[in-house]
């Protein structure tokens, strides 16, 4: 499979502390490239060529305490 850009909404991201906190949930998943974190936009992007890693990412964000929009 080839990669693949993946955007998610992130509501409840409200300072840097909060976008740093969904910055480092997605970097401790492997599999994860080109992460970045827009807290204006309240979205999160990364590359991935792993299907699975999406659903891991949603969780790891829900686990920070956020809430994935999409």
């Amino acid at each position: 499979m080839s990669s693949q850009q993946i955007t998610l909404n992130v509501e409840g991201m409200s300072c840097s502390h909060c976008s740093g906190t969904v910055q480092k949930s997605l970097e401790a998943i492997g599999g994860l490239s080109n992460i970045s974190v827009d807290l204006k936009d309240k979205k999160a992007s990364f590359t991935t060529s792993d299907e699975s890693k999406i659903a891991l990412a949603k969780e790891a964000i829900v686990k920070a305490g956020f809430v994935v929009a999409n």
